[in-house]
């Protein structure tokens, strides 16, 4: 960029967002990174994710941080498993472990966080910067305005900031919609000496377990945790609809048991025999396809851009790949605005088809013959 240095504000600590400037960092562009948590630990980051070829590693070797992310990932991670509801194993592929760059090895969410924070130089993000709204001065600079009463100006807004995003407002009148589909999460810790069932259960990777509009999802974490969440297609209101506290843990429980009538009782353990509370996570998209309109000095990456259901698999590795490449625009062309239409003419038709795809996904795992449509997936894979 040959244009005076451009002050680059990215909204949200993701990974997409921490991608970005890293990259940036890289080749001498400034950036502040605001994020509404008050620490990097203020909240748990999530479950494991795959990084796959084509966006997350790409993203990390953009970054210059492909060595660090091996010594972290776990290529056993990778086995899949389909479960059918009396409990007899439908599919399982556990890939080879020779080489842990092979194929889409696995990663926590907050190591992979850790990862690209430690990477930043000192104070790059400013925590506890909660945006309350992004106030357009003209030419396509913005004053970002935070709920401590401070505010910011910035040449380059980018929304990064999830999926209420406070930025995208800006570029779109798009809202995140329900899926149909909620899932309610819960845990176990220490899985294989406390709950060595379900662990053998889950696997080193995913086990999955569809079918009639309903299903379990586990995953392995590192520290031998397993995330668990219970899903299943009902209306957005379910628990208000049977008078159901959600912090009340066995009314939680009893609802679940209730829902999955019929299932085995070794996939019920995965709702009765848990280390954690019931979390309650309705799943959104943005509606397909999500487009917007050039603006200058302001555009969004990853869910803000592109929310999608989990069922594509595809959500933070779009978004690194997002944060690179428009780090990348940024880098090789004159103008904030030439980087902006450089960047979208990629980034908009590849989140639609990403976006296509993760609806196809979610509404085939929670169908009537979710099982069967799985089993014929997966073997399509193989």
């Amino acid at each position: 960029m040959n244009t005076p240095v451009p002050r680059v504000a990215i909204i949200g600590a993701g990974p997409g967002g921490l991608t970005s400037a890293r990259i940036l960092q890289r080749h001498g562009i400034p950036v502040t990174v605001h994020d509404a948590d008050a620490s990097r630990t203020d909240r748990d980051q999530g479950g494991t994710l795959d990084m796959h070829t084509d966006t997350g590693q790409h993203a990390l070797h953009e970054a210059d941080l492909w060595g660090q992310f091996l010594a972290l990932a776990r290529p056993e991670g990778q086995q899949m498993r389909l479960v059918s509801r009396d409990g007899r194993t439908l599919f399982d592929a556990t890939p080879p472990r020779a080489d842990p760059a092979e194929g889409n090895p696995e990663i926590d969410r907050g190591q992979l966080r850790d990862l690209l924070l430690d990477s930043l130089t000192p104070d790059t993000v400013r925590w506890g910067h909660k945006l309350t709204h992004a106030e357009p001065l003209g030419e396509g600079t913005h004053r970002l305005h935070f709920a401590d009463g401070t505010s910011d100006d910035a040449d380059l807004v980018v929304g990064a900031d999830g999926a209420w995003s406070k930025i995208r407002p800006l570029l779109s009148d798009a809202i995140p919609r329900y899926t149909g589909v909620t899932f309610v999460e819960t845990g176990l810790d220490d899985a294989d000496h406390r709950h060595p069932g379900l662990a053998a259960l889950t696997g080193e990777g995913t086990m999955m377990a569809l079918d009639n509009n309903q299903g379990f999802v586990a995953q392995r974490s590192s520290g031998g945790r397993v995330r668990i969440y219970a899903g299943m297609r009902t209306d957005e209101d379910w628990h208000q609809q049977r008078g159901l506290n959600l912090n009340d843990n066995d009314a939680v429980r009893e609802a679940l048991l209730d829902e999955f009538t019929g299932w085995s009782n070794d996939l019920l353990g995965f709702i009765t025999n848990t280390d954690t509370g019931y979390t309650n996570r309705p799943l959104y998209a943005l509606p397909v396809p999500h487009t917007w309109p050039h603006t200058p000095g302001v555009t969004l990456l990853g869910d803000a851009a592109h929310l999608m259901s989990p069922f594509s698999g595809m959500g933070a590795n779009l978004a690194m790949r997002d944060g690179a490449d428009l780090a990348r625009a940024l880098i090789e062309h004159p103008t904030i605005d030439k980087a902006i239409t450089a960047y979208e003419s990629t980034l908009l038709p590849r989140s639609i088809e990403a976006a296509e795809g993760a609806a196809e996904g979610i509404d085939g795992a929670f169908a009537p013959d979710s099982a069967e449509q799985t089993l014929e997936h997966m073997t399509e894979r193989q």
